[in-house]
Parts: C-alpha cells; sequence; structure tokens
C-alpha cells in the first residue's frame, strides 16, 4: 500500500505587483487551485512553461510564502498551522530543497564544511563529532571527497556546486526533496551526472522528490508521474508512461510536440502552440488554454471545464472529454 508523504489541496497563490504610475495595485495570479499528491519514495515532476507557477507553488510548498487559500499537508500535518520555532524545525527535517542555480545558492564566504554543518547545528542538538560524521558521510553521498569541506564554493564548478547543494538539502535526512530546476544551469553531460545521483538517492534512502523541470527529455527518464502546469492550474496529470504514450491535453500535445526526438513518430498528432502565455495579472475566463488552443470550443471561453478520469492514476482538465 502506498503512503502519501505530501499532498497539495486547492492552493491559491496570490502576488500582488507594485504600484504602477498610476498607483494602483494588482493582483498576480500564480496558483490557482493546485490539487496534487506524492507518495513516499516517488518522484513527481511538475513541467511546463516559465512563468506558469511551478516555482511558486515549490516556494508555498517550503513554506517560504504564504498561500491565499487551500492546503499543504507534510506527513499528516497541516504547514498552515507550523509557526512556532519547535515546530518549523521539526517541518525543515522532513523537507528541503535544491536550487536551480548552483552558483548562487551556496554562501560564498564560507567553506563547504561550515555550510553542511550549519542546518545540523541550527536544527538538532547532535554533538561536534556526530555533525561531522554525518557531513562525511553525505559528502561522500554525492561522489565527492571529504577534502572539499575545507574549500570555499568558487573552487569548483558547476557540477560540484550541485552535488554539494544536495548533500546539504541531505544533511537532515528529510522525507521529500523539492528540486527547482536543479540541472538546467549545467552543462549536458554533467545534467546527466545530475539526474543519474539523484535517482540513485531516491532508491537508496526511499526518497520522495518533487522535481520541477521545463526539460521532458529529463523528466521522461527520471520522474513516475507528470503533472502538466498551465497558468497556475495542473491541466493534466498521470502516470509518466502513460502522458507520454498517451497524451489528452491539448498543451500536454504541444509541450510534447516541441521536445526533440532522435527518431520522430511520424504518425503521432503534432500540435504547434501560438501566441505567448497570457499575463498572470489578467487571466483568461473559462479555460484559461483557450487562447492558444486549436481546439477551442464557444463554451471554453466562458466555462470552466470539470476534471475528466482516464485510468486510476491519469487526470485531465478539458472540454474534448466533458
Amino acid at each position: 500500500m502506498t503512503e502519501k508523504v505530501l499532498e497539495v489541496k486547492n492552493l491559491e497563490v496570490i502576488y500582488q505587483s507594485k504600484k504602477n504610475i498610476f498607483g494602483g495595485i494588482k493582483n498576480v495570479y500564480a496558483v490557482n487551485g493546485v490539487t496534487l499528491s506524492a507518495d513516499k519514495g516517488e518522484i513527481l515532476a511538475i513541467a511546463g512553461e516559465s512563468g506558469c507557477g511551478k516555482s511558486t507553488l515549490a516556494k508555498a510548498i517550503m513554506k517560504l510564502i504564504e498561500p491565499k487559500s487551500g492546503e499543504i499537508i507534510v506527513d499528516n500535518q497541516n504547514v498552515e498551522n507550523l509557526h512556532k520555532r519547535k515546530e518549523l524545525k521539526n517541518f525543515y527535517k522532513k523537507i528541503q530543497m535544491i536550487f536551480q542555480n548552483p552558483y548562487a545558492s551556496l554562501n560564498p564566504k564560507m567553506k563547504i564544511g561550515q555550510i553542511l554543518r550549519e542546518p545540523l547545528e541550527i536544527n538538532t542538538e547532535l554533538n561536534k563529532n556526530e555533525i561531522d560524521e554525518i557531513v562525511i558521510k553525505k559528502v561522500h553521498s554525492v561522489g565527492l571527497d571529504e577534502d572539499c569541506l575545507k574549500r570555499y564554493p568558487h573552487e569548483f564548478s558547476g557540477g560540484q556546486r550541485q552535488r554539494i547543494a544536495i548533500a546539504r538539502a541531505l544533511v537532515l535526512e528529510p522525507q521529500i526533496i523539492i528540486a527547482d530546476e536543479p540541472v538546467s544551469a549545467l552543462d549536458v553531460s554533467i545534467q546527466a551526472q545530475i539526474i543519474n545521483l539523484l535517482k540513485e538517492l531516491k532508491n537508496e534512502l526511499n526518497l520522495t522528490i518533487l522535481f520541477i523541470s521545463h526539460d521532458l527529455s529529463v523528466i521522461k527518464y527520471i520522474s513516475d508521474k507528470i503533472a502538466i502546469m498551465y497558468l497556475g492550474e495542473i491541466v493534466e496529470m498521470g502516470k509518466t508512461d502513460e502522458i507520454f504514450t498517451n497524451p489528452k491535453h491539448p498543451y500536454t500535445k504541444a509541450l510534447l510536440s516541441s521536445a526533440p526526438e532522435l527518431n520522430p513518430d511520424k504518425t503521432k498528432e503534432k500540435i504547434q502552440l501560438y501566441g505567448e502565455l497570457p499575463s498572470p495579472e489578467n487571466l483568461p475566463q473559462g479555460c484559461k488554454f483557450h487562447t492558444r488552443c486549436p481546439y477551442v470550443f464557444d463554451k471554453c471561453k466562458t466555462e470552466t471545464p470539470n476534471i475528466a478520469t482516464f485510468s486510476e492514476n491519469h487526470i485531465c482538465k478539458c472540454f474534448l472529454y466533458n
């Protein structure tokens, strides 16, 4: 029986833009009613164009920003109810984040040993020897030698820095890792090494990983389940094989059509997107995708589609199936 360690229910995140020259303030609708879940030991990928709300969703789950409404449940605890210092310490032992840019995510004034020791010193009561033992173990687990602990971040390559960032995320032995575009700033050959490392660590530690990326080839290789996000909404979600072999939503089909292939299947339906992603300050009425959809109906412009279910794990929001 699978164990859900992360649940997001009807989550909404709204930013307020700065005052314009006329003194007005606009709402930016970044996340709009997202519902998803991840099981223990599962890699759930969030895919979509830049600006669709992927990183905002990650920050809300990490309690780095406050949502407007909805629930985030981590290990059967509602994140919204965690306010006390002790509660937050326990929360961050369960969930950690790997950021996109390995050059900006490490403090340049601290040696690697200090960077890796800090989370343990803040969030645990372990003594110095116990902390040193954990730090050395985690450094070895990401393929680095303990000599790196005496050096500064600028002495490492991008791939090595991202390994250090992964080690920092692992020192508290969390159940969940949120990886926000963890390989997009790296060379292709280094990307493969980091992706393989994450898969190995997932299997070894039974980690749950929320993997955010716009690279569908990476997502196909690493993920167990995929959620397709458009303008702050999940428009399709399912097992990786189902999404790639039998996509339902026109936006999912368009994303897959845009991915380069060595031996493309000419029998597959190809969809090309036109126009830009609408501004989250002025969301379209009805189905959010109707302004770019090749199959748009009249009701798409005024009504919101219901969720259609195709299998136990495969769902889609589109009037083609309502």
